[in-house]
């Protein structure tokens, strides 16, 4: 397992590299600059600026010296956020949206597990197509729409909990954006659940399993859960990542100061460096999370091997 795990996280390097490479170049392409609205310095005082960051050089010549201090673990200064590093800003926003992405995750698998089971035990009744087309709700409908209806019921007419704020992590004030940022993941695992579960109670181990009398909790919980859950586990790598990183849109509407928000602003603001940072950080974050889901693998079904 470990020679796997070193051969993945090596294969992995190149695929870095071209993210990094293409968020660079892509984001020097788009219009505008990080100073564009510091027009009223004298030209020679802007002049200055810009080559404090390297940024009257060639584009070129930029790329090379980012990415020499990138391999050293050094993403560059924030051009909004003065006296601070990227690096800085992400440790910062990190511990904030993993904590909500963790609560959001661990809401979304007991939720949306508990409904894909509860309608494949059910399958055809009216329970069955209630929770599908509640499920089928929640993926078509965004969460930047039910974040706001949320907000407006329990918060604005309900008064129940606070519409935004971190609130030093305060429960009341992670109870919204938890729960808006677990509702698409609720639905997509509950039907992945509910599809892998019906395919696997056909199996014949299953019917072997009630055969000899064993009860169905038994049955359920001891042989077939473990390989229903195996197309979750496939879409957990990417979905934790995403929502440990944290909804940029989620962030923004409740003012979390996670990374989403930071992504946003430094993109609205063209802080390259900023920018850059989030998405490498994002990129190494879903390669490893993909690793590990794969590992995971191996543990629920015993068959995998990976020597």
């Amino acid at each position: 397992m470990l020679a796997y795990s070193l051969r993945r996280l090596g294969g992995a390097i190149p695929t870095l590299f071209v993210v990094m490479t293409v968020s660079f170049f892509m984001m020097r392409l788009a219009p505008g600059g990080p100073f564009d609205r510091e027009r009223m310095l004298a030209p020679a005082v802007e002049a200055n600026i810009k080559k404090a960051y390297n940024l009257d050089q060639p584009l070129v010549v930029q790329y090379g010296l980012y990415l020499s201090k990138a391999l050293k673990g050094d993403l560059g200064p924030s051009f909004k956020y003065q006296d601070y590093t990227v690096v800085e800003l992400i440790s910062s926003g990190f511990p904030v949206s993993f904590e909500i992405g963790i609560a959001a995750i661990v809401l979304a698998v007991i939720a949306g597990g508990g409904l894909g089971i509860f309608a494949a035990l059910r399958q055809n009744s009216g329970v069955d197509h209630a929770v599908m087309a509640t499920a089928m709700i929640g993926i078509t409908v965004p969460n930047f729409v039910m974040a706001p209806v949320m907000t407006l019921i329990l918060g604005v007419y309900l008064r129940l909990l606070p519409v935004g704020g971190y609130g030093g992590g305060s429960l009341r004030n992670l109870i919204l954006p938890t729960v808006a940022l677990a509702l698409p993941p609720v639905a997509y695992i509950a039907r992945l659940t509910r599809a892998s579960m019906i395919e696997v109670l056909r199996s014949n181990y299953i019917r072997t399993a009630r055969a000899k009398g064993l009860p169905g909790r038994l049955v359920v919980g001891r042989h077939a859960l473990r390989a229903a859950f195996l197309p979750v586990v496939s879409y957990l790598g990417p979905a934790i990542a995403g929502i440990i990183t944290g909804s940029v849109v989620i962030e923004t509407i409740f003012g979390i100061p996670g990374i989403g928000r930071y992504f946003v602003q430094g993109a609205l603001n063209r802080d390259y460096m900023l920018v850059m940072g989030v998405v490498i950080f994002y990129g190494a974050l879903i390669i490893l999370l993909n690793l590990l889901v794969d590992l995971a693998y191996g543990l629920l079904d015993p068959k995998i091997r990976y020597d």
